[in-house]
């Protein structure tokens, strides 16, 4: 099995890659260094010519705020690229992984979403994931789309870095108490991803580690696990305005991963605790 993974240098990315050398399997990481996704012709001969029996495309545009007056760039990433992407798929045979977000849903819902749940997109950058969701399901039979929320790991930035930051600045910091989700460790993540490139039980999962929390939540969490004795605040999002909306329930029900016969990923308090005390430890320091 050779494998070729997008993103390479984001948190995903970097995690599925590493994963996938530990395990023996064949395989590279790719970012805009080795071809620009908004260009066709780079993104078409570079995957053609490596010939991928598998493609995990976790790259993205991800500034969510910034997606708002980016458009262009975004859809050109998020959409176009995802097309090329699949095309190549389609053309070579190989199994497509399509990386979305808990962003495609309106967060509406009193429950967690189910994966047939109607997607509603209430900012841009969720709206051009969904669009990338509809490009490799009307282009491919033998893709997975793995929606997941809140991702945090060791490559790149995050919550989790940004809250030990400014926990060594600040003695009292106010974070949304009113969106609620699932914090997801990418080291876990990956571990799902690699199990199903395995299979052929194709289609759509919602891919979280267990347990649900809001941002306020999160945070707390973090400083008690770090020992950082900070008052944090809870407040709304009326009170944190940003220039994208954002879902007030991103809560994703797992029940396809139960149905597929996948193992669920491990509490998301278990997992930051691994991440923090494991991973981040020179951080704590």
């Amino acid at each position: 099995m050779r494998v070729l993974v997008t993103g390479y240098n984001g948190q995903l990315g970097f995690d599925v890659v590493n994963l996938l050398k530990k395990t023996g399997i064949d395989c590279i990481g790719v970012d805009k260094d080795d071809f620009d996704l908004t260009s066709e012709e780079k993104t078409k001969k570079y995957i053609i010519d490596y010939k991928p029996d598998v493609i995990v495309h976790s790259a993205a545009y991800t500034q969510v705020d910034r997606a708002e007056d980016e458009r262009e760039l975004c859809y050109s990433v998020n959409v176009l690229g995802t097309r090329y992407i699949a095309e190549c798929s389609e053309q070579l045979g190989s199994k497509l992984v399509y990386i979305s977000t808990d962003y495609v849903f309106d967060g509406e819902k009193n429950g967690p979403y189910n994966v047939d749940d109607k997607p509603n997109p209430i900012n841009y950058y969720g709206y051009t994931k969904y669009l990338g969701e509809i490009e490799v399901k009307n282009r491919l039979e033998k893709h997975f789309i793995v929606r997941t929320s809140w991702v945090f790991g060791k490559n790149g930035n995050n919550f989790v870095k940004i809250m030990l930051k400014l926990g060594k600045e600040k003695d009292e910091l106010k974070v949304v108490s009113d969106q609620v989700g699932s914090p997801t460790y990418t080291g876990d993540l990956a571990k799902l991803i690699v199990d199903m490139i395995k299979t052929d039980k194709y289609g759509i999962y919602h891919a979280t580690n267990e347990g649900y929390c809001s941002w306020y939540e999160f945070a707390c969490k973090i400083f008690e696990i770090a020992g950082l004795d900070i008052n944090v605040i809870p407040i709304t999002s009326k009170e944190y305005p940003t220039k994208a909306k954002r879902p007030k329930n991103s809560r994703l029900s797992k029940e396809s991963l139960d149905k597929a016969g996948f193992s669920r990923l491990r509490s998301w308090t278990e997992a930051l605790t691994f991440f923090l005390t494991e991973i981040e430890i020179g951080a704590l320091r």
